[in-house]
């Protein structure tokens, strides 16, 4: 099927377009924050239920995190509406099929708003909103964050919502510095309703059924340098070379996001007959499918704030090996992962966004996590009894215990 052409820019977004991005960034920060609308002062309570507010459409960190909140909810018996926010934030991008859903009924008032919306986009999002929205409701900021600290265009959120969640406490400890008393961590409780994989086997997806597979699954759209995948490709090559009976599958999404960076990845696989790219769109059960094709799942992450490739892949019982550092941390340890050591080095992101004063993340080491992979592909056996230790850890740290006291904590008892 074709695609659309799209539609020219018109002259101010193309001398907008001109402005370096930061720049750009700090502009659409200021000026977007001093129109947003603000919550009530005082704080209404939300026992008529939730309203999740996303990205519901689009293959994103925050929108699958949408997704998520609104499923925990619906599991839990929560009245819940869901707001689908793609086309306001990314004009003119097609939604994502195989993630759009039905409109929901519209929520009555006093429904509270739990927006996945990070504090520099926010302003723009409640703009495009009828401004009535916010009144008499409790605002509350669901916000996913990778570093310590974090920069000074998230200082706006403060203003706009009432509480936030977060999803670790690794991000709590940068967010509270912004909020102080007004933050609580609320994982996504995936023990409650665990990825659901389809039918699909490996020769749905071309692939080789003997071989050892490592999947690397990642959305470009979060930050190729944070995401790390030339660590993960270096630490194969260590362990396995060319051989032909292992692959490494790199699983990403949005490749159109960052062109540049992509085109940096097919060249740095292109030599190894071994390596495959793998950018098709996939359902969330088709997904999972996926991620039981493999043998190993391998996050050679610098920084996550939560790492929900890992938890899922624990979830449907496969070995992870990932970089032993933040909020991975939080559902792993020793004996239920292999982790792999680091250093930290200050946080140096090309694109601009993953950057703060004083930010610090992780150099992993290749040379340990080559060895946990080749120590794993070679004994399956180990490879099964650390994917069950991973399902049992998972399961008793990602139940609804946080969810359930946070809707307790806004009055919404159930």
């Amino acid at each position: 099927m074709s695609e659309a052409t799209p539609a020219p820019l018109s002259l101010p977004h193309r001398l907008w377009r001109l402005l370096p991005a930061g720049p750009r960034r700090r502009v659409l920060v200021g000026v977007t924050a001093a129109l947003a609308p603000r919550p009530d002062r005082t704080i209404p309570p939300a026992g008529a239920g939730l309203l999740v507010v996303g990205e519901f459409s689009r293959a994103s960190g925050l929108g699958e995190g949408a997704r998520l909140m609104l499923h925990a909810l619906e599991t839990l018996g929560v009245a819940s509406w869901r707001l689908d926010i793609a086309a306001s934030m990314w004009p003119g991008a097609a939604p994502d099929l195989a993630l759009s859903q039905a409109s929901p009924a519209a929520p009555p008032p006093g429904a509270a708003l739990l927006l996945h919306a990070n504090p520099p986009i926010l302003p723009w999002v409640l703009l495009r909103q009828p401004r009535r929205m916010l009144r008499g409701r409790r605002v509350i900021g669901f916000w996913n964050w990778e570093l310590e600290t974090v920069p000074p265009s998230w200082h706006v959120g403060a203003s706009l919502v009432h509480e936030a969640w977060v999803s670790s406490r690794f991000t709590a400890g940068a967010i509270e510095k912004l909020m102080p008393g007004r933050v609580r961590v609320v994982p996504y409780p995936l023990a409650i309703a665990p990825p659901a994989p389809s039918a699909r086997d490996r020769a749905s997806f071309g692939l080789p059924a003997e071989a050892v597979i490592v999947l690397v699954s990642f959305n470009l759209a979060s930050s190729f340098v944070r995401k790390n995948p030339l660590a993960a490709l270096a630490a194969f090559r260590a362990a396995f070379g060319d051989r032909a009976d292992r692959l490494l599958l790199l699983k990403v999404g949005n490749p159109g996001s960052a062109p540049e960076d992509f085109r940096t990845l097919a060249a740095a696989a292109s030599s190894s007959p071994n390596i495959r790219l793998f950018t098709e769109v996939l359902s969330g059960p088709d997904n999972h499918a996926l991620t039981c094709a493999a043998d190993i799942v391998l996050s050679l992450h610098r920084s996550e704030g939560f790492g929900l490739v890992p938890a899922e892949a624990m979830l449907l019982g496969k070995p992870v090996v990932a970089t032993g550092w933040s909020a991975t941390l939080e559902f792993m340890d020793q004996t239920s992962a292999a982790l792999v050591g680091c250093r930290l080095i200050p946080a140096r992101d090309p694109r601009g966004v993953f950057e703060a004063p004083g930010a610090v993340w992780a150099e992993p080491d290749i040379a340990e996590a080559a060895a946990h992979l080749a120590r794993l592909a070679e004994d399956p056996a180990a490879r099964a009894a650390l994917g069950a230790r991973a399902k049992a850890f998972v399961r008793a740290r990602l139940g609804a215990g946080a969810l359930e006291a946070a809707l307790s904590a806004i009055g919404l008892d159930r």
